[in-house]
């Protein structure tokens, strides 16, 4: 499946969740910030994930502090690298956003912040840590 055929199928809520990973997660975010502006490219991914959660019949996976730091380490990522570059290019420059375990969200937040509902259910800041 192309990105654009893959794009449609997960905003029509007709993806198979069961085949979607970690890797998928992160390309749909890519392509979501190709095709819109940040803050559209967010409200539509976070939308497009519920609905793939609630078709796999486990809404509860939602998790928003998770979802918006992807979505805007790679939007981080594309404006440094050059936002033109193909999917295998940014996948080869990155490969620490495709890495589900160790995540590279530890670098930015503590397990107890990432396990809380709090961070279930609205986006969290990391905190920052003193070395």
């Amino acid at each position: 499946m192309d990105a654009s055929e893959m794009m449609a199928a997960f905003e029509a809520g007709t993806l198979d969740p069961a085949g979607f990973h970690h890797r998928d997660h992160v390309r749909m975010a890519w392509v979501h910030l190709r095709h819109y502006p940040g803050p559209l490219a967010l409200d539509r991914f976070c939308a497009g994930l519920r609905r793939l959660a609630q078709a796999a019949g486990k809404p509860e996976r939602y998790h928003e502090t998770i979802t918006w730091a992807y979505l805007l380490l790679i939007n981080e990522r594309m404006e440094r690298g050059g936002r033109d570059r193909p999917w295998e290019e940014f996948e080869r420059l990155n490969p620490d956003l495709l890495r589900w375990k160790p995540s590279v969200l530890e670098a930015y937040y503590s397990g107890d912040v990432l396990g809380s509902d709090l961070a279930r259910r609205v986006f969290v800041l990391p905190a920052k840590t003193l070395e």
